[in-house]
């Protein structure tokens, strides 16, 4: 069992001011895998007084100078990725095949994208008699989830560092051993004292902490809308920037003229995929009410080669989920989604009988749900799909902007101008046209309750920088 028992800031590894400790749980055996500390408030006011004193000299550092830093974290952080993504199986559940493409294989890329991108971005622009410049907003808190924990954390704090902010961050408590990888990482390649501070602990107490401390000038949040909500009511008395990447409930439109069973196939992947445990999984799929059988028998074929298996398994394809309470939450939500009238055609709150010990869920399918109906509302987070009718275009794109969300969708068409025509009345930040790829140079975040700002690529950047204008004479 691997223990942590000191958290990160100004340089150096210190206790906490807390002597208690979290377990960390595997979710696949339930066994404690590791302890990270507690953390505290008294923590967070001395990682934010650290990253205040970096602040001046750090955001006059040389762009070249912060861009090799992050190709060398960049650099660093691939070799460490069979420790990764082995942390990352264990800890949340994603099959471990697919936690070295994805857990460990995209955050360096993204590291280093900003090692690129702060070579390249232009911070000073003449409009008339006027310099325009861009420079970094400040102290930023950032806080980040369990289900993608890596990359959650680079995604936020390689844009930080290149904009010359200095950082705090609050990883989940419930995946929090790559934070320390990073953070160590960090410390390896001799970032200056204070520009990075890790202090873990949980969302009650570190995380509201940051968010209403009066030195912190950012905070920069991903996880669920309830506690993104507080986040912004707490940082609202201090007029602080917020930026909020929440929750989503994002549909896939399978127009008419699609290839049936390729989008259909697809959605069930991008809705089960790391066990539904995942923000932009396609949970809602959108269907002609004249073809509801084809995509019916599609998607429950497609959702039994999904078997279950511990992480390490290399027949595992769908993994435990993070905790037992996330497990019963959407054990929960299934039992609604039967009493509420859908029509079950895979799956079922049931606890798996080939597994005694474990986080797991069936994967699970519903046909016949109505729009109205709370499996159709509300963010599930697990492996469960919900297959909708429409009568015509016009209704689908009414059912699909039909939620307090609005983070990711689909549309999926032999048409590719009909598709792009649907997907621009989506109200959402992103949506994949016949299964486009991901794209980590591009804008990611959401509309309405999934939230403000944007991370990844330039949009990334820009969320961390602020605007001031020079009046010269003329």
């Amino acid at each position: 069992m691997k223990t942590h028992d000191r958290i990160y800031i100004n340089g150096r590894w210190q206790p906490s001011h807390s002597a208690d400790s979290i377990d960390v749980i595997n979710a696949a055996t339930e066994e404690v895998m590791a302890k990270v500390p507690d953390g505290s408030a008294e923590d967070v006011a001395d990682a934010v007084c650290a990253a205040r004193e970096a602040f001046d000299p750090w955001s006059q550092s040389p762009i070249a100078q912060r861009a090799e830093y992050l190709d060398e974290i960049a650099a660093q952080l691939k070799g460490r990725g069979d420790e990764i993504a082995r942390s990352i199986a264990d800890e949340v559940g994603m099959p471990l095949k697919l936690s070295q493409r994805i857990q460990a294989g995209l955050p360096p890329l993204v590291m280093a994208s900003y090692a690129k991108l702060a070579r390249e971005f232009e911070l000073e622009e003449k409009i008339g008699n006027s310099l325009v410049l861009r420079e970094p907003v400040g102290v930023v808190g950032c806080i980040t989830p369990w289900n993608y924990p890596l990359h959650q954390v680079v995604a936020k704090v390689a844009p930080a560092l290149a904009a010359g902010c200095t950082v705090v961050l609050k990883p989940s408590e419930l995946a929090p051993l790559t934070a320390f990888m990073l953070a160590e990482t960090i410390d390896g390649v001799g970032l200056p004292a204070g520009v990075f501070n890790l202090v873990c602990g949980t969302g009650a107490v570190v995380g509201e902490a940051l968010a209403r401390h009066p030195e912190v000038d950012m905070i920069s949040f991903t996880g669920s809308t309830r506690a993104g909500k507080r986040v912004s009511e707490l940082a609202a008395a201090t007029v602080k920037r917020v930026a909020l990447e929440l929750g989503g409930k994002s549909a896939a439109i399978v127009l008419d003229d699609a290839d049936f069973e390729k989008a259909v196939k697809a959605t069930v992947n991008a809705c089960f995929l790391n066990s539904g445990q995942t923000c932009t999984a396609h949970t809602r799929l959108l269907v002609p009410a004249a073809r509801y059988a084809e995509a019916a028998k599609v998607a429950v074929e497609a959702a039994k080669g999904f078997t279950l298996g511990n992480p390490l398994s290399a027949d595992a394809k769908l993994g435990p989920l993070i905790s037992d309470t996330q497990r019963d939450r959407v054990r929960v939500y299934i039992k609604k989604g039967i009493a509420e009238g859908a029509e079950l055609l895979l799956g079922g709150p049931d606890a798996p009988p080939q597994f005694s010990k474990g986080y797991f869920v069936e994967p699970t399918v519903f046909g016949r749900v109505s729009p109205d109906m709370t499996i159709a509302q509300e963010e599930i987070f697990g492996p469960v799909m919900s297959i909708l009718t429409y009568t015509d275009e016009d209704d689908a794109v009414r059912i699909a902007n039909n939620s307090v969300y609005g983070l990711a969708g689909a549309v999926w068409s032999n048409d590719e101008a009909r598709a792009r025509r649907v997907a621009r009345r989506m109200r959402t930040g992103r949506v994949d046209i016949n299964g486009g790829a991901f794209n980590m140079l591009a804008p990611f975040g959401g509309y309405k309750q999934s939230g403000h700002g944007r991370e990844l690529g330039r949009y990334g950047l820009e969320e961390f920088l602020e605007v001031k204008s020079l009046q010269l004479p003329q």
